[in-house]
């Protein structure tokens, strides 16, 4: 218990300084700076450093590519679409992040179910960050995941590139890489100081080489599940202001718009959490498979 306990006091030190650098950089709202908070001081607490490095990992890498090419005219163009801006508020952070602290605190039951759950959530995450803040650049036009043949202007809920697809795999992979090098850092820094206590609060769990690979399939298979989700039961608008679709319920002044298809409770937040749901569960099932 003790353990847990330390763990938690390093995860709301850390996550608050890391919030507060994002609050300054404009990568999250105050509110989003609780949700970063919420979220890291319960994945360091019950998982371990290793899990919170990967979770860095994520935050650092979605939040540098952000900001990348933030005036390229089709990431504008798509930015108008989207619901929410690229400054994550707390209903982002917990659809972002939401699953895998769940999963890291059920990690008290000590099954290893739980951490792989996590780390597909969190490879999830990544690969659909990754391939929306990258895939807006592609210069081909997007095209309907459900229906190939039709074009969709960028930004459109379900729209995918072979761009975007692959920066949402390599997204993943990076996830994998992290977990990698995290582990043989950790490693190496226990042989060379052994230390009980630090050798606790690592984290690290027992797995085969063969987790990475997955973890960047399993990633990919979320992200394309976000895609999926999009396209067919995601709450789409029409902004008559702008003639245009959006996922935006309301205009930045408060304008109504028109509810075009969908589902109205599913909004981005819930697609992105639903999608880190099914990222998780399938490293988890490829794993039982592969054993």
């Amino acid at each position: 218990m003790n353990d847990i306990v330390y763990r938690l006091g390093f995860g709301v030190l850390l996550s608050l300084g890391i919030g507060l650098l994002a609050l300054r950089r404009k990568s999250l709202t105050r509110s989003g700076v609780l949700g970063a908070m919420l979220v890291g001081t319960l994945i360091f607490g019950f998982a371990g450093l290793l899990s919170g490095l990967l979770l860095i990992a994520f935050f650092v890498s979605s939040s540098l590519l952000s900001h990348y090419k933030k005036g390229e005219l089709r990431k504008r163009q798509a930015g108008e679409m989207f619901d929410k801006t690229s400054q994550r508020d707390f209903g982002q952070t917990m659809a972002n992040g939401g699953f895998a602290a769940f999963c890291a605190v059920m990690m008290m039951i000590h099954h290893p179910a739980w951490w792989l759950l996590m780390l597909g959530a969190i490879a999830t995450v990544n690969a659909d960050t990754w391939a929306t803040e990258l895939g807006t650049l592609s210069r081909s036009q997007p095209r309907l995941i459900t229906n190939l043949d039709k074009t969709v202007p960028t930004g459109t809920s379900g729209g995918v590139t072979a761009l975007g697809t692959l920066v949402a795999f390599c997204g993943a992979a990076f996830i994998g890489l992290c977990l990698l090098l995290f582990t043989l850092a950790l490693l190496l820094l226990l042989n060379a100081f052994p230390n009980e206590m630090l050798a606790r609060l690592s984290g690290i769990p027992f797995y085969g080489p063969i987790i990475p690979i997955l973890a960047a399939i399993a990633g990919l298979i979320g992200a394309m599940s976000d895609s999926l989700l999009g396209a067919t039961v995601q709450a789409i608008y029409y902004s008559p202001a702008r003639q245009k679709e959006t996922e935006r319920p309301f205009e930045r002044d408060g304008t109504p718009n028109q509810f075009l298809r969908g589902w109205r409770w599913m909004n981005n937040d819930w697609v992105n959490f639903i999608s880190s749901v099914i990222g998780g569960l399938s490293l988890w099932i490829m794993t039982l498979l592969v054993r």
